[in-house]
């Protein structure tokens, strides 16, 4: 049944965000905590990838609602027997600053390594940069909304949602991830 649910939701997903799937990530200029750059999706090739993108303050409060439950199904190292069935996965947080609020990614990577578990930090990236290209190729609808992909290895887009998170959503992006 869960499988059945998932499948259904895949479907009205896919038919919502059909542009985007099959076609490539764009590249994008991001940087880590520690300022390093990270450009996508070279630095992710060779391994499926969830991305998690956000681009006004409201977005980024429902891309906060992923955190816990992407953390605890694809991040967190399962302890024991089922260790072995865990996801083989990149997952990456990506806030989006462009416009007059680029000049606030520094105080929002300030905030995030204070007020952001240590342990998902390395699972957060920002983005300061122009948002036409992105919301163009990316068929961003709505500005208050987080918007989420999961690439194949090869960087295609296999599966596309946005929204505050819901069981079925990760329902979906576990059946494309098997």
């Amino acid at each position: 049944m869960k499988h059945a649910v998932a499948a259904l939701f895949i479907l009205l997903s896919l038919h919502a965000r059909a542009q985007v799937v099959g076609k490539p990530f764009p590249v994008m200029e991001t940087e880590n905590l520690a300022d390093e750059r990270v450009v996508l999706p070279e630095a992710v090739r060779g391994k499926y990838t969830l991305l998690g993108l956000a681009y006004s303050k409201k977005s980024e409060e429902e891309l906060n609602s992923w955190f816990q439950p992407v953390f605890e199904k694809f991040i967190q190292k399962n302890k024991g027997l089922f260790e072995s069935f865990g996801y083989d996965v990149n997952v990456y947080f990506i806030p989006m600053f462009t416009g007059v609020n680029a000049a606030a990614t520094g105080t929002a990577k300030k905030k995030a390594i204070q007020n952001v578990d240590p342990q998902l930090q390395p699972y957060i990236l920002f983005y300061k940069g122009e948002l036409k290209p992105y919301k163009d190729a990316l068929d961003f609808e709505k500005r208050d909304v987080p918007y989420f992909f999961v690439l194949d290895a090869n960087g295609i887009i296999r599966y596309a949602t946005s929204g505050k998170f819901a069981p079925a959503k990760m329902d979906a992006i576990e059946a494309v991830l098997e």
